[in-house]
């Protein structure tokens, strides 16, 4: 806007026409999703570019970009555990701008951290999730076990020989092989890594026995011969892997672990605008190019509803809470 307005003309002109973006933001009959988004969008993201959390965030603000003909942007603020990315959207304006980008990793830090500088349930709410995805049981190729049952028998019969790895203490990858490990009551010892890769390689090298990885961490190196799996951790087979069986199937009745994402928005914000977010998030999530990819990467689009997601993440938080009490799991 001109600084130097010589005419009473122009100075009504321009007051004209900033009135009218005041009505367009905030519209006649106080509905504040009518007209969003009139600026820029951005979604926060407490993980390092290349992630499932970043690539997913990535993709769906590149279509709701293409989609509204409003800039949405990626913010990666990275850092314990995600909590510092959650701190700030929690204590961002609750007006459907600031977003963030969550995994099961969101749930973890609110079962192994004593005090958060926010409240988990209450000053997040959910969007919607976009996307979950299993773990693989990989196993050392040195051990020559082919089923989850093998590996239990073989654990049993040596009680605090076996290691198995993880990407760090509270780790999803962590969770899992501790709820393996106390649902097949066997003693074995966690050593955790730095990430994933470490995590793997160690795996392959024998120097730990097992590692529950993500799938799109792991699925190539299977695919090559280099890491055996023995289990992927759904219900069902995925399809990407199809003669590796469930590990409740291999050996372990019952057992169930899913890696998962999503989007969250501060607590306060419009219902309205939750759900204009929501309708067009999970319209993104149904396209054949976002399925394609999401399946790339491990994982399937998994819509929800806002209430939903917040279920979830209660329930989850529930359940991992009582597991880090009973494995003494706790934050560094």
């Amino acid at each position: 806007m001109k600084i130097f307005c010589r005419s009473v003309s122009l100075v009504a002109a321009l007051f004209a026409a900033t009135a009218g973006g005041i009505h367009a933001a905030q519209p006649a009959g106080g509905d504040p999703a009518a007209g969003f988004p009139v600026k820029p969008v951005r979604i926060v993201i407490g993980f390092t570019p290349g992630g499932v959390p970043d690539i997913t965030a990535r993709l769906i603000a590149q279509k709701l970009t293409e989609s509204w003909k409003q800039q949405v942007v990626v913010d990666n603020r990275v850092g314990a555990g995600g909590t510092i990315a959650a701190n700030i959207v929690a204590n961002s304006n609750p007006d459907g701008y600031t977003l963030l980008s969550v995994s099961n990793a969101h749930a973890v830090a609110a079962a192994i951290y004593a005090k958060l500088p926010y409240d988990t349930l209450k000053d997040l709410a959910g969007v919607t999730m976009t996307a979950k995805g299993p773990a693989l049981l990989l196993v050392s190729p040195l051990l020559g076990v082919k089923s989850a049952k093998e590996l239990i028998a073989l654990a049993k019969s040596k009680p605090g020989q076996f290691n198995f790895s993880s990407a760090g203490v509270g780790s999803g990858t962590h969770f899992a092989a501790e709820l393996f490990k106390n649902m097949a009551g066997i003693d074995v010892v966690h050593v955790p890594f730095k990430g994933i890769p470490e995590a793997i390689t160690e795996t392959i090298s024998g120097r730990v026995q097992f590692f529950l990885s993500p799938l799109a961490s792991a699925i190539n190196l299977v695919k090559e011969g280099k890491v055996p799996a023995i289990g992927v951790t759904t219900m069902q087979r995925v399809s990407q892997l199809p003669d590796v069986p469930t590990v409740a199937e291999s050996g372990l009745p019952g057992y169930r672990f899913e890696f998962w994402y999503g989007l969250l928005a501060p607590a306060k914000t419009p219902r309205a605008i939750v759900t204009r977010l929501n309708r067009e998030i999970t319209g993104i999530l149904g396209q054949s190019e976002v399925r394609n990819r999401w399946v790339a990467l491990g994982a399937e689009p998994a819509p929800t509803t806002p209430g939903q997601f917040d279920k979830l993440i209660a329930e989850d938080i529930a359940a991992l809470t009582k597991l880090a009490r009973a494995s003494n799991i706790k934050a560094d």
